[in-house]
C-alpha cells in the first residue's frame, strides 16, 4: 500500500529529509511538474540519481500537503471516481467522467472565510480548490506548475453555482475562457515562509 505524499510529506516537512517521489497516482501531476519520469522503473532510478529539489509546503485547516488540497465537490468526485474504477474495472478518465456527471446531482454548498493579502473573504460555494502554487486552469495542460517552490498559494473557488454552472465551468476551462467567467475567483498569495 503506497502512502499519500501529503500524509508523508506532512511528516517529513521542516526536517530537511529528502522525499523520494514514485508516479503511482492518478494524474501524476506533483511528478510531472518536478519533472520525474512518468515510467516506474525511470523514476525508481532517478531516485538513486536525480537532484533534491526543494518545494514549498501548504497547509489548510491544520493539514500539511504537498501538491494542493480541497473541499466540497472535487473530493467527492474522486472518491466516486475511485469507486467506480473498483466497481467496473473502468479506467481513470471514464470514471472521472462518469463521476463528474454523478456527483454534480446532490452536493451541499460550504460556507467559508479566507483571509488572503489582508482581505477576509466569505463564500457560499460547491467547492475550494487550493494549490501550491499557481496551476493552469485552462486548457488542455490543465493542472500543470511552472513550479512548486515559488512562496504562493492559489485559491480557485467556484461561486453558489448549480450544476449546469459547474459544466459550464468546466467548458470554459477547456476553450481558455474561465478567467473571465464571473462565476469563478482566483486568487494568487504570497505565503509566509518558515
Amino acid at each position: 500500500m503506497t502512502q499519500p505524499s501529503g500524509t508523508v510529506g506532512a511528516a517529513l516537512a521542516g526536517t530537511g529529509a529528502a522525499l523520494g517521489v514514485l508516479p503511482l497516482g492518478t494524474l501524476n501531476h506533483f511528478a510531472k511538474d518536478l519533472g520525474i519520469p512518468l515510467e516506474l522503473e525511470a523514476a525508481a532510478g532517478n531516485l538513486l540519481s536525480g537532484q533534491i529539489v526543494r518545494v514549498d509546503v501548504g497547509e489548510v485547516n491544520g493539514r500539511v500537503f504537498l501538491n494542493n488540497s480541497s473541499l466540497g465537490l472535487y473530493p467527492r468526485v474522486i472518491r466516486q471516481r475511485e469507486i467506480t474504477r473498483e466497481q467496473l474495472g473502468w479506467g481513470k478518465w471514464p470514471a472521472f467522467v462518469w463521476a463528474s456527471l454523478v456527483m454534480p446531482r446532490r452536493y451541499p454548498l460550504l460556507e467559508v472565510c479566507l483571509r488572503v493579502r489582508g482581505t477576509r473573504m466569505r463564500r457560499r460555494t460547491p467547492f475550494i480548490f487550493v494549490g501550491n502554487n499557481e496551476y493552469q486552469i485552462e486548457g488542455f495542460d490543465l493542472g500543470a506548475r511552472q513550479r512548486l517552490d515559488g512562496g504562493h498559494l492559489s485559491f480557485y473557488i467556484a461561486r453558489d453555482v448549480r450544476r449546469l454552472g459547474l459544466l459550464r465551468l468546466a467548458v470554459r476551462a477547456l476553450t481558455r475562457r474561465l478567467r473571465d467567467e464571473k462565476g469563478f475567483r482566483r486568487v494568487v498569495s504570497r505565503r509566509s515562509r518558515h
